[in-house]
């Protein structure tokens, strides 16, 4: 089920969610797992980082009126990689 901290936009169809973390060891602990997520799932989506935070933007498919099943999947595996402390604090 993918968490309510995602907005779904229209225009250009796409996920887009903001992490927040304590610090840039848990924001890095976050990255590296969300690498390997992606490299398992070949997909990858956009990524801005700052010291605290990453937002991530997931696109529908070139041609695509919303996002797919699979990157809603996606998303909701990266939901799970979050720190459920800093989950509950966001």
């Amino acid at each position: 089920m993918l968490n309510s901290e995602w907005q779904e936009r229209k225009r250009p169809a796409r996920l887009e969610r903001r992490y927040n973390f304590d610090n840039f060891d848990s924001l890095r602990d976050f990255l590296d797992a969300a690498a390997d997520l992606s490299e398992t799932e070949s997909y990858y989506p956009d990524m801005g980082f700052g010291r605290d935070y990453v937002n991530i933007i997931i696109h529908a498919e070139e041609g695509a009126d919303s996002v797919s099943a699979a990157q809603r999947d996606f998303a909701t595996k990266l939901d799970a990689l979050y720190p459920a402390d800093m989950a509950r604090a966001a």
